[in-house]
């Protein structure tokens, strides 16, 4: 992409976070023009998606004017001027985390750490994006803020628990947007979206104050995964650089492929979703891959990661200063988790290593482990409206099983755009490695990225 081509409009909100970092760096373009880009875009394109529960507006176009300073004044701070989306479970100083709820408290006293560090670093907040109540389904709509829409299809949900990130950043309402994946809440609006979601080893990001008993994870909803590196080496602690990792060759990988689904979901991948993980396999091959079938060992690994998730819910609701204000399927979940004693989650947690030694076996005779995301095309808006917490637990759990094991074992998966359907819904398969495997998941996601071309696909409502 030029700098003309860069600079003008569509093209501009759709140039990643690396790329309009340069650009600002250069002089070329100024961070109170992204912001005035990306404002615009949210006022015409939201009232159609609601992937933004508030906009800072005012604040976004004065910590762009200071950006701007800076740059001016040569510095050189990695994500000087470019601005970002917060999903609203991260505290932002002065406003309030409504967790997709009426149940908050008041503005939080001060920025959590991701977002600190984010602005350490020179990025513009711009607003906050939608989640479902208390980010526990795969569907991103709540009583309190109403439903958000996937840019690609304006009837089916963007995903979630992270899906206004999802929405936000698909349809060029920002350039990235953060995420957390406490059960695949990272990789399912990015599958759902056509972006790259990364899951983070767990301890690689701080600060998310409720987690889940250790399930969930902070990170990124991106369009390409050198945005995803860049983030990520912003905001984690440790280890090796993402950007190195993204930039390098995967060089000839062993991948198993699996679309086997862990027991005791009675469900299994339909045409479409399994469609989309053959097309994969055979363009690994081509690229000099070893792609063979076989499954996981789960054994009985997803009922402790419900124990887990079903338990954090019900903490995180009685957390609330105003739990009467929950919905009903959110008091349905809760008492689903007040059912799960304290010393079942203990053993569940007991159990982690016991499960992490089964599973990765097969990383024995494979470097990654390749599954589909979905097993079904993600509901239609509304579509579970009205059920109650069980109902809706037993039908998340049909559509999304393959995410939560990785939570529980807590290492990292990427979900990756895989192609489409015929009528142009997004495809994605998700790939997995063993602890501490990012580095491997990003340079040969850098390497499909490359075959694939998926940053150049925009959806219709763009």
């Amino acid at each position: 992409m030029s700098a003309t081509d860069a600079a003008s409009g569509t093209d501009l909100a759709f140039a990643g976070v690396a790329r309009q970092v340069e650009l600002v760096r250069s002089g070329e373009v100024t961070s109170r023009a992204l912001v005035e880009l990306y404002l615009d875009r949210i006022l015409r394109l939201d009232q159609r998606l609601n992937a933004f529960r508030v906009v800072f507006a005012e604040q976004a176009l004065a910590a762009a004017d200071q950006a701007d300073a800076r740059c001016r004044a040569g510095d050189q701070r990695p994500l000087l001027g470019v601005p970002l989306a917060i999903k609203d479970d991260q505290d932002v100083a002065g406003e309030v985390t409504a967790y997709g709820s009426l149940a908050h408290g008041g503005p939080a006293a001060a920025d959590s750490e991701i977002v600190r560090r984010l602005r350490s670093a020179g990025a513009v907040i711009v607003g906050k994006t939608n989640v479902p109540e208390l980010m526990t389904m795969p569907w991103t709509e709540s009583s309190a803020y109403g439903a958000t829409h996937n840019p690609w299809d304006l009837d089916r949900t963007p995903g979630g628990s992270s899906g206004g990130s999802g929405a936000a950043v698909a349809a060029g309402l920002v350039a990235a947007a953060t995420a957390s994946d406490g059960a695949g809440s990272i990789r399912i609006p990015a599958g759902a979206c056509g972006l790259v979601g990364l899951k983070p080893q767990r301890g690689r990001v701080p600060g998310l104050a409720n987690d889940w008993h250790g399930l969930s994870v902070l990170g990124f909803l991106t369009r390409t995964v050198a945005d995803t590196a860049l983030l990520y080496d912003v905001v984690k602690d440790g280890g090796p650089s993402f950007a190195e990792a993204a930039g390098r060759e995967p060089g000839r990988l062993r991948i198993a492929m699996s679309a086997r689904v862990p027991q005791p979901v009675l469900a299994r991948a339909d045409g479409e979703q399994r469609g989309g993980l053959e097309a994969m396999a055979a363009r690994l091959r081509a690229l000099g891959h070893e792609v063979v079938e076989r499954d996981p060992d789960y054994g009985t690994v997803f009922t402790r990661a419900v124990a887990r998730y079903l338990r954090g819910i019900h903490d995180d609701a009685m957390a609330l200063p105003r739990s009467d204000r929950l919905t009903r399927v959110t008091r349905g979940l809760a008492r689903m988790g007040a059912a799960v004693p304290p010393s079942l989650v203990a053993k569940a947690i007991e159990a982690e290593d016991s499960d992490r030694e089964r599973i990765n076996r097969i990383f024995e005779a494979a470097d990654v482990l390749m599954t589909p995301v979905f097993t079904r095309r993600p509901t239609r808006v509304l579509e579970y409206e009205g059920r109650g917490g069980q109902w809706s637990v037993n039908a998340a759990a049909r559509i999304v099983p393959y995410a939560g094991v990785f939570n529980h074992l807590g290492q990292p998966a990427i979900s990756l755009p895989a192609g489409s359907t015929p009528d142009g819904f997004p495809l994605a398969v998700q790939f997995a490695a063993p602890p501490d495997g990012e580095p491997v998941l990003l340079a040969l996601a850098s390497q499909l990225e490359r075959e694939l071309g998926w940053p150049e696909h925009r959806p219709p409502l763009s």
